[in-house]
């Protein structure tokens, strides 16, 4: 999946986004494998405890990014936002409940759609920040 991570990381366009982005990717790579190999419940639940931290982080400053620049589509943007933070809280309380394959479907779940995101809606606010300069 390293593959996948340098696509997502290489398409926004804005520095600071494109590493988390590849930050993020990572994780979710990362979660992936440690459930193919049958990590405990708690661990997984810390890992994607700590993935949640720093996507909220990360969608935070996106958010903060776009309101400051004036983007015309933030609202949609913070909307898919909401949506892929609430598919990853289900993830962690599957992992909770160490509800192996549940989770592996969530996370395979989230992952696509978090790349989809990347592509699609970050790349539409990257390509609008870059005509302003912004990079």
């Amino acid at each position: 999946m390293a593959d996948v991570a340098s696509h997502a990381h290489a398409i926004a366009g804005v520095q600071a986004m494109d590493d988390q982005h590849g930050i993020l990717v990572e994780s979710l790579n990362t979660i992936g494998q440690q459930l193919t190999r049958g990590r405990s419940a708690t661990r997984l639940a810390e890992q994607i405890a700590r993935m949640a931290e720093f996507t909220d982080m990360h969608f935070g400053c996106e958010e903060s990014l776009l309101r400051r620049h004036g983007y015309p589509r933030l609202a949609e943007h913070r909307e898919a936002h909401q949506n892929l933070m609430g598919q990853i809280k289900l993830a962690m309380q599957r992992a909770e409940q160490g509800e192996y394959v549940e989770l592996q479907r969530i996370v395979t779940s989230v992952r696509g759609q978090y790349v989809e995101h990347v592509e699609e809606l970050d790349r539409d606010y990257s390509l609008w920040l870059n005509a302003r300069g912004v990079h």
